[in-house]
């Protein structure tokens, strides 16, 4: 009988901790993306311009914009 508490202890502190481990992980993903965003203007700017683009100040804030608001509907 002690066995079987033991086994269901630690299969629940095993369940409980991917649990924790995976919302800890998250939030500090996210905190990281949002200090360091993958793409900012310079790296839109040389992108356009390897794909052979001359990139005006408005279309680059426009991408920008767009990815912004593509962001903030994906958090809802």
């Amino acid at each position: 009988m002690n066995t079987i508490w033991v086994v269901l202890i630690a299969i629940a502190a095993l369940i409980a901790g991917v649990a924790l481990g995976f919302f800890i992980a998250r939030k500090y993903m996210m905190n990281y993306l949002k200090k360091n965003p993958p793409i900012n203007e310079q790296m839109l700017r040389t992108l356009m311009m390897q794909m052979g683009q001359k990139p005006s100040q408005k279309k680059i804030n426009q991408m920008m914009r767009s990815m912004e608001n593509q962001n903030q509907s994906g958090k809802k």
